[in-house]
């Protein structure tokens, strides 16, 4: 990820490497210098907070902006200072660039009172309707990428609660590897132009793959 010029990154905490990490950690409240230990360390945190956060929202709630920056900071709070804080420096994948900082504050009013407040509560009955919910709102959020690190798999978690809210306990991701998730980071590029039918896709693909392992038609 490659930091804007625009600010003086070096003086952000949420762009400063841990002391010892070789630039690979960033810096953190554990003062975890290793990758793969840090990397251990967010999965576990992100396995143990979600049966939390699935029982903190009910089936009628509507999820908001500041809902987002809860479901980061529940996750990543004890680990980084900057968990549930909006980013301030630019972020890229590659060539790609997803929104500048500085926009990020109103873009994500937008997104709460456009997406968020069009398809939650997730309350849609037939598949159609709800991976075009899940499709429309994790692009979006996507696009933003309001965090400095951890966004999709906050997405992720998102779609998961929606889904709840839909009848549907547990999302199936685990077959966007190798070639699908190149697919799936097309799918969020298709987003710019509002194209959803990729991601919708992609949804489609995780709510069958979720049936399937629960033995549902």
């Amino acid at each position: 990820m490659t930091p804007s010029h625009r600010y003086e990154t070096s003086q952000l905490i949420e762009n400063q490497a841990e002391l010892g990490s070789h630039g690979r950690v960033l810096k953190n409240r554990l003062h975890i210098t290793r990758k793969r230990e840090m990397d251990i360390i967010e999965a576990e945190l992100y396995a143990l907070v979600q049966p939390k956060l699935m029982g903190m929202f009910t089936k009628d709630h509507r999820f908001t902006s500041t809902d987002i920056c809860t479901l980061h900071r529940a996750w990543l709070g004890e680990v980084y200072e900057w968990g549930g804080d909006y980013r301030q420096v630019n972020v890229s994948k590659g060539s790609f660039s997803f929104a500048m900082a500085r926009h990020i504050p109103q873009l994500m009013i937008d997104f709460d009172r456009g997406p968020l407040k069009e398809f939650t509560p997730c309350l849609f009955e037939t598949d159609t309707e709800i991976t075009t919910a899940l499709a429309v709102v994790h692009t979006e959020l996507m696009l933003i990428h309001p965090f400095r690190e951890g966004n999709g798999r906050v997405g992720r978690l998102l779609a998961v609660l929606m889904a709840l809210q839909a009848g549907l306990r547990g999302l199936d991701f685990s077959g966007i590897i190798g070639k699908k998730r190149k697919e799936y980071y097309a799918a969020v590029q298709s987003g710019l132009a509002h194209d959803y039918e990729p991601m919708k896709q992609v949804f489609t693909s995780v709510l069958l793959r979720t049936r399937r392992r629960r033995g549902q038609s």
